[in-house]
């Protein structure tokens, strides 16, 4: 599945790192990064509730 992360509206919630947190964590400024091996696709099947789980819809996961 294809992964994207809106750096212009995360807000730093965190929602995605505690739903899915063999995929997403945390920079420095609290922002929602994908974990080094994710850079755009991963197989999880906790992505589509780290999309639902992100209060401002930062996360889109297709295909």
């Amino acid at each position: 599945m294809h992964i994207d992360i809106d750096k212009d509206v995360c807000i730093g919630a965190g929602q995605c790192a505690l739903a899915a947190p063999g995929v997403f964590t945390q920079d420095d400024d609290g922002y929602g990064i994908l974990l080094p091996g994710h850079e755009a696709y991963s197989d999880d099947p906790s992505l589509d509730e780290a999309a639902r789980a992100c209060p401002v819809g930062a996360i889109t996961v297709s295909g």
